[in-house]
């Protein structure tokens, strides 16, 4: 009885944090479900920009655990005695924790709220990374590094979960966006940090063999951090929809899951993210040893103009979900997915002629640098992008739609890695371009997305409405995720 009451006087706490009761919803900013209407990034004292800073900051630890091992690859290769294919077969394990945990966390997220779900798995992540990094020792030893790590990516559902749940249409595509990119920036410090790190262990006397492990504590550190403070944290959703547990839904997992894969728009969506995220995923593996090999950089030259093409989440992402978001209120969804299709295309062109500077006889290293920089900022638009049309898929199932779309970017990266960075076959420079091609081809299918209320890129709003698009309607029959216009 006393927990119970405990747990009662939390939800009435939180549902009378700020999110709305007590003052207006205009002098709070929030709607009449108590989401943020916009996002105040410098508000501290509201809980929408707390649990905001918390979500950017946790998913930053795992992008930085995630990307902890490319900068520091030649220090890697004679301490685990690697071959050139191991590699690019531990990107693949990467890749592949990656898919398997944002598939797993989507209905976690559904079931037992975003902001738990993200605390333990990375907890869970941190706990894993330092005792592979402990005990690994060959080449199946670093696989598994880079696999456990990556599982810590499956955040980045939870992230855009978390932040679906507590900003208003208005400002979910910025919010989604924002929390993204900045986090995302974790993969560009990575690479500047690591290198540095391992350097000043060095210096200290740790032997060779020993100070990779030892600088691995980094990301560690980062992690534990990370989700406790996340966990301490005590509001999943606007009204207590997360005291105790995740949104009060009542809904079971297999309706959860299933409202998420009948829905042919999310598997659109996990296509073309496979082919704009999934591009960054490989060039944030590929780019570091590309800078090394075509420019003879040395380890840490190369991780600083590999940081450049992760730095640009900074500003590009959020972009990305700004544009969104303003666009759509000129011209609804139809707009949104026309500006999708033409900044993801863009991107992938620039990612041709990357690869293409990068074969030249004599390559100019600026050159190629500024043209990647461009890449960067309009694939990394084309994700913040993205994620601002997700919430609109299915609000019953958003945390499966939002783990299938995220898990496409895991999925699209693995295929490319395996077709055009594996073996002999390609150099770099031609794979890159291969991949570039390989994302102007998979962004058309967005022609086919239809919401039978707001349209298509092809055609206006329809009268009709099959089973499947009804079911999108009744998932929003509430008006949760109106569009502007």
């Amino acid at each position: 009885m006393v927990a119970m009451g405990k747990k009662q006087q939390l939800a009435d706490d939180e549902e009378n944090c700020c999110y709305g009761v007590g003052s207006s919803e205009a002098e709070c900013g929030v709607d009449a479900e108590f989401r943020a209407t916009d996002l105040r990034p410098l508000s501290l004292l509201s809980p929408h920009t707390q649990a905001f800073h918390l979500a950017w900051l946790s998913l930053f630890a795992c992008f930085f655990a995630a990307f902890a091992a490319p900068p520091i690859l030649p220090a890697l290769r004679p301490a685990l005695v690697l071959a050139p294919s191991d590699a690019p077969a531990a990107a693949v394990g990467s890749l592949s924790a990656t898919l398997v945990g944002r598939l797993a966390m989507g209905p976690a997220c559904d079931l037992l709220g975003p902001r738990r779900a993200s605390g333990f798995a990375s907890l869970l992540a941190a706990l894993a990374v330092a005792v592979t990094a402990v005990t690994a020792s060959s080449p199946a030893g670093f696989v598994a590094l880079r696999f456990v790590a990556g599982l810590s990516l499956a955040n980045f559902v939870a992230n855009q979960h978390w932040m679906s749940g507590i900003f208003a249409p208005s400002a979910v595509g910025l919010a989604n966006a924002v929390t993204a990119g900045w986090a995302n920036v974790g993969s560009a410090a990575a690479q500047l940090v690591m290198p540095l790190a391992y350097e000043l262990v060095l210096r200290l006397g740790v032997p060779i063999t020993v100070a990779w492990r030892v600088t691995y504590l980094l990301p560690c550190a980062l992690l534990i951090t990370t989700g406790l403070a996340v966990l301490a944290f005590p509001y999943d959703l606007p009204r207590g929809a997360g005291v105790g547990g995740g949104a009060k839904t009542g809904k079971s997992l297999w309706k959860v899951v299933r409202g998420g894969v009948s829905n042919y728009r999310a598997w659109v969506l996990a296509l073309t993210y496979g082919y704009c995220y999934g591009v960054e995923l490989i060039m944030e593996n590929v780019a570091a040893d590309f800078f090394r090999k075509r420019f003879h950089l040395p380890m840490e030259a190369a991780g600083a103009a590999a940081a450049c093409f992760g730095a640009m989440n900074a500003v590009a992402r959020p972009a990305g979900g700004l544009a969104s978001d303003a666009v759509a209120r000129l011209f609804g969804m139809r707009g949104r997915l026309w500006l999708l299709w033409a900044v993801q295309t863009t991107g992938a062109a620039l990612c041709v002629l990357v690869g293409r500077m990068g074969a030249a006889e004599a390559p100019s290293l600026a050159a190629t640098m500024a043209v990647m920089v461009l890449c960067a900022a309009f694939v990394q638009a084309s994700s913040g992008l993205t994620f601002g049309i997700v919430p609109f898929v299915s609000k019953r199932s958003l945390g499966v739609v939002s783990g299938m779309t995220a898990s496409g970017g895991a999925v699209g990266a693995i295929v490319t890695n395996r077709l055009f960075f594996s073996g002999s076959r390609y150099t770099i420079e031609e794979a890159i371009s291969l991949t570039g091609a390989a994302s102007l081809v998979c962004t058309l299918p967005l022609a086919l997305v239809h919401f039978p209320r707001h349209g298509g890129m092809l055609c206006g709003p329809t009268a009709v409405v099959d089973g499947d698009d009804a079911g999108y309607d009744n998932d929003n029959s509430a008006g949760d995720y109106t569009l502007l216009k």
